[in-house]
Formats: C-alpha cells, sequence, structure tokens
C-alpha cells in the first residue's frame, strides 16, 4: 500500500474510532484486530463488532490468565459475537512450568524470559499473521500507555510491513472508562499478562517486529 500516513494521521487524528475502523476497510485489503481479553478490552471489541463484524479478531490466549479473566472473556463472547479465532502456544503451561520452573523474571533470567514470552505470546500471533495474511492490524493501543507508544501515532508501519491502525489512540483512561459505562460492557478485575512485569511495559508484541 503507498499511502502517506503523516497527511493521513493529521486527517484521522481527529475523527471518530469508528470512522478510523469504517477507513481501514475501505482500504479493502486483507484485514485482522486482536484482543487480549484485559480490563476494558471490550471498547475495541464493540467498536470492531459494530463496524466490520466479520473482521477476523485474533486473541492468543497465553493460557495463563485467571479465571475472572477468562469468565469476563466468555460473556463478551456471547455479547458481541467477534469472528474470534484463538491461538494457543504449541506447549501446555503445566509443561512449560516443569521446564522453566515458573514464569520466569527478566530481572532474573532476561533469555529465559525472552524465550518463554516468543512461546506464549509471539509464536502464537506470527502463526496467526502467517495464516490470515493480513495487511491491516486494527489495535487497541493507545498513546499514553507506554514510552514505546509515545512515538506512534494512529497509523503506523509494523516492522512486517503490516499497517497498525489504532482506532483509540488518542484515547485516555476517562475516555475508555465512559464508553465502558455507556455502553454497559463486562470488564475483568484481576488480569494476568506473564510477559509483562509492569502494566507500563511492552510485552513484545509491539515491539518484536
Amino acid at each position: 500500500m503507498d499511502l502517506d500516513l503523516d497527511a493521513l494521521n493529521a486527517t484521522l487524528r481527529n475523527a471518530s474510532a469508528e470512522e478510523i475502523i469504517r477507513w481501514a476497510v475501505s482500504l479493502n485489503e486483507p484485514i485482522m484486530a486482536s484482543t487480549s481479553f484485559s480490563p476494558n478490552a471490550a471498547v475495541m471489541l464493540k467498536l470492531v463488532t459494530d463496524v466490520a463484524p466479520e473482521m477476523p479478531v485474533v486473541w492468543a490466549d497465553s493460557g495463563y490468565n485467571v479465571p475472572d479473566a477468562y469468565r469476563v472473556a466468555e460473556q463478551l463472547i456471547k455479547l458481541l459475537k467477534p469472528n474470534l479465532k484463538t491461538y494457543v502456544p504449541l506447549m501446555t503451561a503445566e509443561h512449560r512450568n516443569a521446564i522453566m520452573g515458573g514464569i520466569p523474571h527478566p530481572d532474573d533470567n532476561l533469555e529465559l524470559h525472552r524465550e518463554f514470552t516468543r512461546q506464549v505470546k509471539l509464536e502464537p500471533f506470527n502463526r496467526a499473521f502467517a495464516e490470515l495474511a493480513p495487511k491491516i492490524w486494527v489495535t487497541g493501543i493507545r498513546k499514553e500507555e507506554t514510552a514505546f507508544r509515545q512515538n506512534l501515532d494512529v497509523l503506523s508501519w509494523d516492522g512486517r510491513g503490516i499497517l497498525k491502525v489504532a482506532p483509540i489512540f488518542y484515547w485516555n483512561e476517562t475516555d475508555v472508562e465512559r464508553y465502558m459505562s455507556e455502553h454497559n460492557l463486562p470488564s475483568c478485575k484481576h488480569y494476568f499478562d506473564p510477559t509483562k512485569v509492569a502494566e507500563n511495559r511492552e510485552c513484545g508484541l509491539h515491539t518484536s517486529a
């Protein structure tokens, strides 16, 4: 795709999330969205299913989440009916725990943690990319979340050559909470991403390519 991202970002910065998704769909290229079913993940799920209900939504389920998150995920699947494509690691969590001695911490063994992250998140996502072959990836990243994302915008190129589209990139936490409340969407109170040490840390998915 030959796109002037600077000009498009200047325009889309003032567009609504729904308008941004419609614009992405209008490119008529293979497209996918993603979800983690983390707190407030329902925002992007509702936006995508309202605008483009047939769009594949990839969930890379690490197998390490907590019951509350899985229960809310089931609620959202029934409520919003996304075109969900679930990818899981090639090895079970129990098998990996036995070999690695539990979830490795990057401060204790950085290389082991990187391998853990590759197995539970990057490999399943790369499998999704290989099978779905998207040219466009609709993602729920927001500017205020991490230092890395401060340098991105509504549109950015992934290292794979995929166009990343972030419809709520400029939303703040208040915007997210307002949308959740207005649409009475469920959200888990407990969530665990084993590839992160802190909320403001990248898990590697957006930085690995």
